[in-house]
């Protein structure tokens, strides 16, 4: 008979005993795992959340003229001057070394123009990056499809009087409302928005630009090293990570973190301090045996080997049950913690892999003392009570 099979069989015999020890390593195993995939799911939905939220990159001339506030920031530059952005600067944004990581690149051309007596901004834009970049406009009507037709934001429709279907003259050029947003509550509800190329041409300012909003995808995107690449390919430009739209929902992230981090702690501590116990009281109820093995020429090493391997089949077993239990209890318990409803919990190789081993391993350090307690039994002592 094998150290494994004396291992199995004394498990076998034991059926009540190993129920508490694998149920305390599976508690702390399954919060681990509940804790996590939570904790992806937070991440997951910030990143997608942010991706739709638009630009978190904003790239503006370096220049010291007038100033022209756009999305709650006080860009330079609206007079073009050397060191204005150009159109030949979008491909430049785009051959940087992680432009994997970039999702939408909208140019913008900003100016103001007087209709019926009132002055109104406007901005070039092209319409297939700008709605890209903002995933949450809703539009009365339709996107513009042709450089003879505008975008108007809710506020400036009101003030105008103007409708989807109504026609304006921009510069004695006519142009058709294609749409009107609904109130965004933003800048955008005061402004006109035209074709990038008809905005240069009516501002007699071919091929230049005011500012360029960058979006990257940020479940793993690394903002400040875009950055620093786009300001490389970029010397004539500043170019600004729009932080405020990370921060709070990173530092909610971050606090559940560490709070996921404290909570396993806690659990996992008590489950080892269960699997402790109980195997101290395995080894003093088994004394006899274990004397008796110790006098038959079993080695201290040997015994040790023993409870080990018992540990160790009880923490495989745990972790491999709080793995499936805690993807169960991600399912449920989630939506209920996060919010966020209708998203996959995948099974991961990776995480199972390691909950088993975080489990073996804590099994194995928490019979630590019994087994050495064990192997110092002498078996002198055991073979008397026979």
């Amino acid at each position: 008979m094998t150290l494994k099979d004396i291992s199995i069989n004394n498990l076998r015999r034991r059926k009540g005993k190993v129920f508490f020890l694998v149920l305390g390593l599976t508690i702390g195993i399954t919060t681990v795992v509940t804790l996590i995939t939570i904790t992806r799911m937070m991440n997951e939905d910030i990143a997608r959340k942010l991706d739709e939220f638009g630009a978190n990159i904003l790239v503006i001339p370096r220049s010291d003229d007038l100033t022209f506030s756009y999305g709650g920031m006080t860009i330079g530059g609206v007079t073009m001057d050397a060191q204005s952005l150009k159109e030949s600067d979008i491909p430049k944004i785009r051959q940087i070394e992680v432009r994997e990581n970039i999702s939408t690149v909208s140019p913008k051309l900003l100016g103001a123009v007087e209709l019926e007596g009132k002055k109104v901004p406007l901005v070039g834009v092209l319409f297939s990056e700008e709605v890209r970049l903002k995933k949450w406009w809703k539009i009365h009507g339709t996107v513009p499809k042709s450089p003879d037709e505008v975008l108007l934001g809710n506020e400036v429709a009101v003030r105008l009087f103007k409708s989807t279907g109504d026609f304006l003259s921009i510069h004695g050029k006519a142009v058709r409302i294609s749409g009107i947003l609904e109130e965004t509550g933003s800048q955008d509800d005061v402004l006109i928005f035209a074709d990038l190329p008809f905005v240069q041409a009516v501002m007699n300012k071919p091929g230049a630009l005011s500012l360029i909003e960058v979006s990257a995808f940020c479940n793993t995107c690394p903002i400040e090293e875009i950055v620093h690449q786009v300001s490389k390919q970029l010397p004539h430009a500043k170019v600004t990570a729009i932080k405020q739209t990370l921060q709070t929902r990173m530092e909610t992230l971050n606090h559940f973190k560490r709070f996921s981090v404290g909570i396993s702690v806690v659990v996992l501590l008590i489950g080892s301090i269960i699997v402790f116990t109980n195997m101290m009281a395995s080894v003093n109820e088994r004394s006899r045996e274990i004397g008796i093995f110790r006098a038959i020429g079993f080695r201290k090493s040997h015994v040790m080997r023993i409870i080990f391997l018992e540990a160790v089949v009880v923490g495989l077993t745990a972790g491999a049950l709080g793995y499936l239990v805690g993807l169960g209890v991600s399912r449920f318990v989630g939506p209920l913690i996060t919010g966020i409803r209708g998203g996959p919990i995948h099974l991961d190789p990776l995480l199972a892999l390691g909950a088993m081993l975080l489990s073996a391993v804590l099994g194995v350090a928490s019979s630590a003392y019994p087994a050495i307690h064990a192997s110092k039994m002498d078996p002198t002592a055991a073979l008397r009570s026979l």
